[in-house]
């Protein structure tokens, strides 16, 4: 079995810094290329700091993914601004 392990503290903060500057959001792309990551690992990322259920454990809702025509884009929760960096 499989250990779900919590992601890296200091990735969060960055990734939760870069969407407070933006309060309309970011593209996924955009993002990968400020954070310097891949697309995996921003979506990992996505996945653990919104508020999908990993591991039967909803996540704390800090970031949600919307559709806005062909993009995906990333935008920090008012939850989420109460965390941020």
């Amino acid at each position: 079995m499989r250990r779900v392990t919590s992601p890296s503290p200091s990735f969060a903060d960055a990734l939760l810094a870069e969407l407070a500057r933006e309060p309309d959001g970011v593209s996924l792309p955009r993002l990968c290329k400020r954070l310097d990551v891949r697309m995996s690992v921003l979506l990992r990322e996505l996945a653990w700091l919104g508020d999908d259920s990993i591991g039967g454990e909803s996540g704390p809702g800090w970031v949600r993914v919307e559709r806005r025509g062909e993009l995906d884009i990333a935008v920090l929760t008012d939850r989420g601004r109460n965390h941020a960096p």
